[in-house]
């Protein structure tokens, strides 16, 4: 180690031992990463005006000095107010909310996506012109350009007139269908699917810079088609977002960077295969555990943590000729309101020169937030600890059996339940919920299974008749306590609409079996 990279450590680390030593409460994060960010997905799960400024203050509190805002439908464009959704802000609500993040000291980051991502533009017959498929609307078409161009030029205009921070974020990730219409696949075939990527995201890079805003871009896609990146522009920053995979999971990040480009560095504490009914905690913990030390050995400018309220797969109502009547997000994730625990690991893991130690991080939030003992503390760990195993088909995935898993997940929710904290209360009240939404979903997960097996009897529909039922007065008293929990955080429509659809494939089933029992 040369003497400069010595002096360096030695400062940091006198820095950090003098921090304190409690690592359930925030603390001062280290000057290694310039930008130290949170991004924030409200495509569902649409926050409050107050609930965004409470949690902007707590991200603050823990030393987060940039927020990403992803959008999506709630911003109310003025030229284009029909991309706004029922639970759009107000320009009042946004303006507020992001003068009052400057009075904390955190940079407000639009992200627009420009590619991929845009079924809430798509979906609308003004903008049909623009779509790479008719039914698969996720995706513009990149070869549509003045109409493109138009779009976002207006789009951009209106956010940063909005927003004061030096950069605007213009998405660009999982862009799948890149080559798929006629037109994209001739210049895929003639010149490659970098070209047609770069040449599309060079435009809208440029309307960012035209405004004097430095564009961010998700690097995936460049990392896998990187043979035409030297020609966007040079104040483009990638986003390598990795949510527990090997590193260089895209591609060769050292060659890109050897380019002259920036990178920041994004892990994720909601993301697939998480869903209401199980998070997988251990990936998220070692991402962090992870990906943050290996960030700053690489030379990552930045570190944005993402947060995803639902995995982005939507079920679409339709009229004739694919015109969409209404699109539903599937595949939701908890809300944000219970995952303080990973935000302030994140923010230990910021402030540290060491790699996170998710166990013994547990313990001291545990005992610190909340009071446990440590039998509790010993409860709270094998809670996020419990292999976040889904039911495929049936099965579960790791090959045990539905019978299996209800009986090891006992321990967990019974160890859960009879944790008294002393403390913040509320907040170990969302472990709870958890942890009782996931034997909810077991159990119906195997009177599902009783009624697909090949030895099904209807004669059995009676006593599966009477556990659905006990399994949709379980569902009344779980959407009960989400709802008291969520009270304030989310609007109340969508509350009552997350609660809805996470009891609907119960509704499905018992209408089913009724039918099948009337025909007796």
């Amino acid at each position: 180690m040369c003497n400069f990279h010595l002096i360096k450590f030695l400062l940091v680390f006198l820095v950090l031992t003098g921090a304190s030593s409690s690592q359930a409460t925030p603390k001062e994060v280290s000057d290694d990463f310039e930008i130290k960010g949170f991004h924030l997905d409200l495509r569902i799960q649409v926050m409050t005006p107050q609930a965004l400024k409470s949690f902007a203050k707590e991200l603050a509190d823990f030393g987060i000095n940039t927020l990403v805002m992803e959008w999506e439908g709630t911003y109310p464009f003025k030229k284009h107010a029909i991309i706004a959704n029922q639970y759009a802000y107000s320009r009042e609500e946004v303006n507020d909310f992001i003068a009052y993040c400057d009075s904390l000291g955190i940079s407000v980051i639009p992200l627009q996506q420009t590619l991929g991502h845009v079924e809430y533009i798509l979906r609308h017959p003004r903008y049909s012109l623009l779509k790479e498929d008719r039914k698969d609307i996720s995706q513009l078409c990149p070869m549509e350009t003045d109409a493109s161009k138009a779009l976002f030029k207006e789009l951009f205009a209106d956010l940063a007139d909005t927003h004061h921070s030096d950069y605007i974020h213009i998405g660009g990730d999982e862009t799948y269908l890149l080559g798929h219409c006629e037109k994209c696949a001739r210049k895929v075939a003639e010149a490659g699917k970098s070209k047609l990527f770069v040449d599309h995201m060079k435009m809208i890079a440029q309307l960012v810079v035209d405004l004097g805003k430095t564009p961010i871009m998700w690097a995936d896609i460049i990392l896998k088609y990187p043979e035409a990146v030297a020609e966007l522009p040079d104040e483009v920053i990638f986003v390598d977002w990795n949510y527990g995979w090997k590193t260089n999971h895209f591609g060769d990040v050292a060659a890109l960077q050897q380019q002259g480009f920036t990178f920041w560095g994004a892990p994720s504490i909601r993301c697939h295969p998480d869903n209401w009914y199980v998070t997988d905690w251990m990936t998220h913990f070692n991402n962090q555990r992870d990906f943050i030390p290996y960030s700053r050995e690489a030379g990552y400018r930045g570190m944005v943590m993402t947060s995803w309220s639902t995995t982005g797969v939507y079920g679409f109502i339709w009229d004739v000729g694919y015109d969409v009547i209404d699109m539903i997000q599937v595949r939701n994730t908890y809300p944000l309101a219970g995952f303080r625990i990973l935000i302030a690991s994140y923010a230990q893991a910021l402030a540290s020169s060491e790699p996170l130690d998710a166990q013994a991080f547990v313990y001291t939030y545990g005992k610190d937030r909340f009071g446990l003992t440590a039998t509790e503390a010993d409860a709270l760990w094998s809670f996020f600890a419990a292999p976040p195993v889904l039911i495929t088909d049936g099965k579960p995935a790791d090959g045990s059996t539905i019978e299996m898993l209800i009986q090891n997940y006992t321990k967990v929710q019974q160890g859960v339940n009879t944790c008294s904290p002393k403390r913040n209360q509320r907040e170990f009240e969302h472990f709870k919920l958890m942890v009782d939404l996931r034997m909810h979903y077991l159990a119906y997960k195997a009177i599902e299974a009783k009624y697909n097996a090949a030895d099904f009897d209807p004669a059995q529909t009676p006593e599966l008749l009477t556990a659905i039922h006990a399994i949709l007065a379980d569902a009344d008293v779980l959407n009960q306590r989400f709802e008291g929990l969520m009270s304030g955080f989310l609007y109340p429509a969508e509350i009552a609409e997350q609660n809805r659809w996470r009891v609907e494939q119960v509704h499905v089933l018992y209408h089913r079996l009724a039918k099948l029992k009337d025909a007796e």
